[in-house]
């Protein structure tokens, strides 16, 4: 269960619409597991007012589930993406806490738990997926106490201190606590929510399991992968490598430097592009000898907070390639736009630096694509400390802090001046790590630790810790 079927409607040549699978690291992630296993993935179309009997797409059995305009003003744009979005990013924006925001959470959340409760087969696996349907879990459970759930958070999951200022913060735990497994990113996000567990509802726990409601739920860390398999296939293709030759050409052979972000005030677009520009503007990168291709992927373009951060965007690229730009040699190529897989599979072949600087991620799953595609050991990944990635990556990543433009200017200026024998040295402790965590073995281990009865500590064995 996800807030989106993992396809779109796309119209063709022809006139005719037709699906295709979404870009974004969830889809990317959980559609492989899903066709193997021939599961069925509930979800909203995309599309306000609209109703669709499920169907058969990618490989997957898809059921629809319909959301109003209203509905995906006030729970989507709303409480996801103006309450929960930026409070689980550190507050990098200001949260926007109302009460109708939430009670279009609450009954979008209950539409998806009636959904699944008629669909799921008896003791079935239900894997509840993000910050869009936290509540899920205790609704179903309410409907289906046969069900095994799992809920996995695929954002940061923050502190005490910030997760405090929710008004709703005990319902959304609660919501939590009707999970049998808890997912998260990493071994931190798993300890705030116990301590909140513990802090705001009185829950009694031991280590990473928490007693509630006579059963025991467990918090874990599992950071989330790619495809290998699928990415070595796209970067082994004649076309992908053609394509990757024909936008270096396209460049001029300049040295690329490649960011590919969805539209989000969270990815450091800003940071990352000041700090370029101050490079040009102090005379160590010259037009012509390097350029900035950064594709920002559309997202959320009826909130306000991304309006202005489109037009913040466009203006810095505008005034950097204004005064430091030259015929034919543009400082930065600015795109708006999604691209598919053999695309972007071309883009990052093509990058010489591969620019990942968000102020605040779950994990990023840009940056593994990259290195699972750099079988040639080149290229250098610039990441920032504050990804999930990073304590996966940080052997072989030029890490950074994105806040501290000096220190990402001189972590860009290391990336680029790193020699072969370094970039292979880093790319290989990378590949080899990502090779060995794929999205396969994420899954497998999430799903086996749900399904795996003996991993499950009894109501009595936690009491019994808690009172020895």
């Amino acid at each position: 269960m996800a807030n989106r079927l993992p396809v779109d409607r796309n119209v063709g040549a022809d006139g005719v619409p037709r699906w295709r699978r979404s870009p974004g690291g969830l889809v990317s992630a959980i559609a492989p597991v899903m066709r193997r296993r021939q599961g069925t993935w509930i979800g909203w179309t995309g599309a306000p007012d609209e109703e669709l009997e499920p169907f058969e797409e990618d490989g997957m059995s898809l059921h629809p589930i319909a959301q109003s305009a209203r509905e995906v003003e006030l729970y989507y744009e709303g409480f996801s993406n103006a309450t929960l979005w930026p409070l689980y990013h550190d507050v990098v924006a200001t949260p926007v806490y109302d009460r109708a925001m939430w009670d279009a959470y609450v009954q979008v959340n209950r539409r998806f738990a009636e959904a699944a409760a008629k669909v799921a087969s008896k003791e079935a696996i239900v894997w509840v997926q993000d910050y869009q349907l936290q509540l899920v879990p205790q609704m179903l459970r309410e409907l289906r106490p046969d069900l095994r759930i799992g809920f996995f958070l695929h954002i940061p999951f923050p502190p005490v201190e910030l997760f405090w200022q929710l008004p709703w913060r005990r319902r959304i735990l609660e919501g939590l606590l009707g999970a049998d497994l808890v997912g998260f990113q990493l071994p931190g996000a798993a300890a705030n929510f116990v301590r909140l567990c513990r802090r705001l509802l009185d829950a009694r726990f031991s280590k990473q399991n928490v007693f509630w409601d006579d059963r025991v739920v467990r918090a874990r860390a599992f950071p989330i992968s790619v495809d290998v398999g699928e990415l070595n296939d796209l970067v082994g293709r004649e076309d992908v490598l053609e394509r990757a030759q024909e936008i270096r050409t396209d460049l001029g052979d300049a040295t690329v430097l490649l960011g590919v972000d969805r539209l989000d005030y969270t990815k450091g677009i800003t940071q990352r592009l000041q700090a370029f520009g101050e490079l040009v503007a102090e005379g160590h990168i010259k037009p012509g000898q390097a350029v900035f291709v950064q594709i920002a992927t559309p997202s959320r373009e009826r909130v306000e907070q991304y309006q202005l951060l489109r037009e913040e965007i466009e203006q810095l690229v505008g005034r950097i390639n204004g005064e430091h730009g030259e015929i034919g040699f543009p400082v930065i190529h600015y795109l708006h736009s999604s691209y598919d897989r053999p695309e972007l599979a071309a883009l990052y072949l093509a990058a010489d630096v591969m620019v990942v600087t968000p102020l605040r991620d779950g994990m990023n799953l840009v940056a593994k694509e990259y290195v699972a595609c750099r079988k040639d050991l080149r290229g250098a990944l610039v990441l920032s400390e504050f990804t999930g990635a990073a304590a996966e990556l940080k052997r072989g990543a030029f890490q950074v802090n994105p806040y501290d433009i000096d220190g990402l200017k001189g972590t860009l200026m290391a990336a680029l001046n790193a020699e072969p024998a370094e970039q292979a040295r880093r790319m290989r402790v990378m590949r080899r790590r990502v090779i060995e965590h794929d999205v396969d073995r994420w899954a497998q281990e999430f799903l086996s630790e749900l399904e795996n009865p003996a991993r499950q500590a009894t109501a009595e064995q936690v009491v019994s810790g808690l009172e020895s």
